[in-house]
């Protein structure tokens, strides 16, 4: 089997899509104003992607190691009820968001780029990176994204993940003219 088709098998079983925030979301620069208030920028790209892709069945979540309010207004603006921040044990995290549902970690995918994320990506069944990742993440995922950080690579996880499940037109079809 070759590598494009173990990536097409992986996206298929994908039922949890597990998002990094800075670095994934974001293009992981921090910013802050003259009063220490943090600022982040996201891709309206990623969002429309992220909203197709729950609507096509496949559940989306955050785990970040930073604490946000600015990331908890975007999850809510996405729809998005599984968020925990301030954790850089991402896979302890990860079990306290499904602590109460069965789950197959074959199913579930996760994007991230630095080394917290790595304790997550080792375990899931369909760990993709960004290209501006850490060395380490880099060569630990099974798929790296074109875009960067924060430039549209999670639009690109979520329309693959849709295409490789066969409900990418269905998603696409409210948006096409008649």
């Amino acid at each position: 089997m070759s590598l494009e088709e173990k990536i097409q098998r992986k996206l298929a079983q994908v039922r949890h899509l597990i998002l990094d925030v800075d670095g994934v979301l974001t293009d992981g620069k921090l910013y802050f104003d003259n009063h220490g208030n943090e600022l982040k920028t996201f891709h309206t790209l990623d969002g429309h992607g992220i909203k197709m892709l729950q609507n096509s069945g496949v559940a989306v979540a955050i785990i970040t190691g930073r604490r946000s309010s600015v990331v908890e207004k975007r999850a809510h603006d996405l729809g998005i009820t599984r968020l925990i921040q301030g954790r850089e044990d991402k896979y302890s995290a990860f079990q306290e968001l499904f602590a109460n549902e069965s789950f197959d970690l074959e199913n579930i995918a996760y994007v991230g780029d630095d080394y917290p994320d790595l304790q997550l990506m080792t375990r899931v069944g369909c760990p993709i990176a960004v290209p501006n990742a850490a060395p380490p993440v880099l060569e630990r995922a099974l798929w790296v994204t074109e875009k960067h950080g924060g430039e549209g690579a999670v639009r690109e996880v979520c329309d693959r993940i849709m295409r490789a499940q066969g409900t990418y037109e269905a998603a696409l079809a409210p948006y096409l003219a008649q």
